[in-house]
């Protein structure tokens, strides 16, 4: 008997979750204190397997079903911060790996905090591509400081001398590595690109010249919300940035 999908409606919340509230999540103290093979049933850290490709708001994995069978020996993460919601990625994942031996065991989900605990799961330079789609746009002025590509971590702001979220990203991200970001929100794209350019380790990539990019054809409507504005013939926004790295000299 095929195990039985997850449905949406017993897992519906609403759609916003303040970041800087407390929440309770399990994170490991450092990415060595991870207990990988708990998500994925192949994982062999001996072999060199890692987390290659992070999803930060997956909503409901529609990116991560997507892509696992297009990568199937890419290990791929989404952290998605809302109870609910990842409770149901979660049952879906599982549901697909038992409805389909041997496939999806390349997927996995964990709730937690992007913003505050991302350095924890992952080493330096460890991450090839980094998903933002249809990131919440916290329209009020005041709840900017909420944006997952905010250019300073509201928890840091404090410290002049603080790391900001794009130097943890960068931090995370291998030099070469890819950043993609779409949104139905013009303001909030150019709000994203405007952090993104003016970061010395990100450089955006014409769109033009990703033509070979088999992911960027999949990125519009992969998500419950990417379906969703193009129900409503909504516009959608993308942009596309490469780690970069740069000499001590310059």
């Amino acid at each position: 008997m095929a195990a039985a999908m997850p449905q949406k409606k017993f897992y519906r919340q609403r759609a916003h979750s303040n970041p800087l509230a407390d929440h309770t999540f399990s994170d490991p103290i450092c990415p060595d204190e991870m207990n990988w093979p708990a998500l994925y049933p192949s994982y062999d850290a001996k072999k060199g397997d890692c987390v290659q490709f992070l999803d930060i708001g997956c909503g409901y994995g529609g990116l991560l079903i997507t892509l696992s069978p297009l990568f199937p020996d890419v290990y791929m993460m989404g952290m998605e911060i809302r109870v609910k919601v990842s409770d149901y990625v979660k049952e879906r994942i599982t549901a697909l790996r038992a409805n389909n031996a041997g496939k999806y065991n390349n997927i996995a989900i964990v709730r937690t905090n992007a913003m505050k605990y991302l350095p924890n799961y992952f080493k330096k330079g460890q991450l090839k591509k980094l998903f933002f789609l249809y990131p919440d746009p916290h329209f009020k002025k005041t709840k900017h400081k909420q944006r997952i590509l905010s250019p300073k971590s509201a928890f840091l702001m404090m410290d002049p001398c603080s790391p900001t979220l794009l130097a943890e990203y960068a931090y995370v991200l291998a030099v070469e590595g890819l950043v993609y970001t779409v949104t139905d929100v013009e303001e909030v794209h150019l709000w994203m690109k405007s952090h993104l350019n003016n970061h010395p380790l990100f450089k955006e990539i014409p769109l033009e010249s990703l033509s070979n990019d088999i992911i960027i054809k999949f990125l519009d409507d992969c998500t419950e919300e990417g379906q969703k504005v193009t129900r409503n013939k909504g516009q959608k926004f993308m942009a596309i940035f490469r780690r970069v790295e740069i000499s001590c000299l310059e």
